[in-house]
């Protein structure tokens, strides 16, 4: 099947390869613009298109998808199906009326729940026990379209917004393959979202990272992972920011000794340390930190932090 394949970052990259090694024609390749980086301002390519050029791929890199001007290269090019993975622009009715077979998304979670730009790490944050990719027919809502077939996974206990992302690229790589292969065969089913059950996120700001420590340990602990690596979890001390990059929830009877104190503790307090971990009180239980990186510092384990940091019980972490 002849495609045209649109999309930018790692979880994208991954598709357009299972594409290439499964025989299919991918005609041109349509990513972001090279993003300017460091101090020299060197442009970078995205994954999508070190994956294309490395193949001799055309690359198309439009500013605006939807211009004139893009819709008319577009047409340059023979395709059967147009497949959108991650491409951070919104395709034109014009465009997606263009194949014979329409545009194919690989979504990252089982639709018609986390519609929008950030399903992989909202999935971690809320505590999902399953979550997924879904391929669906594009149309000129966001992420709306009829659902053409679905893989699920379950999330670890420890699961992380990296690590999720990871599986979640190999399973939307298998996906797209086993969906093209059923689209083929004409055996591809169409079946609409139930917008009742449809839920919707929102992209991820770095701001989202900074703990509130009035928050449940539970909750915080889930941030925690699903933020990491990117933007991650933080709080301040001694006005510099400190990341935390692992946690525990503190469970019953582990801090018996400290039971009266953390009554009386304000939400942030350190209420007590060993020797590898500190535990912090949330505004419901408390939030042992395992891993953590001070500003200007390389992440590090609580162990070596403590050899040279003087957190103690009632030590408080600034910020909200």
């Amino acid at each position: 099947m002849k495609i045209i394949f649109f999309g930018t970052p790692d979880f994208a990259a991954g598709a357009l390869q299972a594409l290439l090694d499964s025989g299919h024609t991918v005609t041109a390749v349509v990513t972001q613009p090279d993003k300017a980086k460091g101090r020299s301002k060197t442009p970078v390519y995205s994954p999508v298109k070190e994956c294309a050029v490395k193949s001799s791929i055309p690359v198309l890199q439009p500013a605006r998808v939807k211009s004139p001007d893009s819709v008319e290269a577009l047409r340059a090019y023979e395709a059967d199906v147009f497949i959108v993975a991650a491409f951070g622009q919104i395709l034109s009715k014009e465009i997606l009326d263009m194949p014979r077979f329409g545009c194919l998304n690989i979504h990252a979670s089982l639709l018609p729940a986390y519609r929008g730009a950030s399903p992989i790490q909202w999935a971690v944050i809320n505590g999902e026990e399953k979550t997924g990719v879904t391929i669906m027919q594009m149309d000129e809502g966001v992420d709306t379209g009829d659902i053409l077939y679905q893989k699920e996974i379950k999330l670890d206990e420890k699961e992380t917004g990296e690590s999720l992302f990871e599986k979640l690229a190999v399973l939307g790589a298998e996906a797209i393959i086993e969906a093209l292969t059923l689209l083929s065969a004409g055996k591809l089913v169409r079946a609409a979202q139930c917008e009742e059950k449809a839920t919707h996120t929102g992209m991820i700001h770095k701001d989202m990272g900074e703990i509130d420590w009035s928050m449940s340990a539970e909750k915080l602990e889930r941030l925690v992972r699903g933020l990491n690596s990117w933007p991650s979890a933080f709080t301040f001390w001694e006005g510099k920011q400190l990341k935390i990059w692992e946690s525990d929830v503190c469970k019953d009877g582990e801090l018996s000794e400290e039971a009266e104190y953390e009554k009386k503790a304000a939400a942030g307090t350190v209420i007590k340390v060993e020797k590898n971990r500190f535990a912090v009180k949330c505004g419901e239980g408390a939030l042992w930190i395992l891993s953590l990186q001070l500003e200007g510092k390389k992440r590090m384990s609580t162990l070596d932090f403590l050899l040279g940091n003087g957190i103690k019980q009632g030590s408080v972490f600034e910020g909200r």
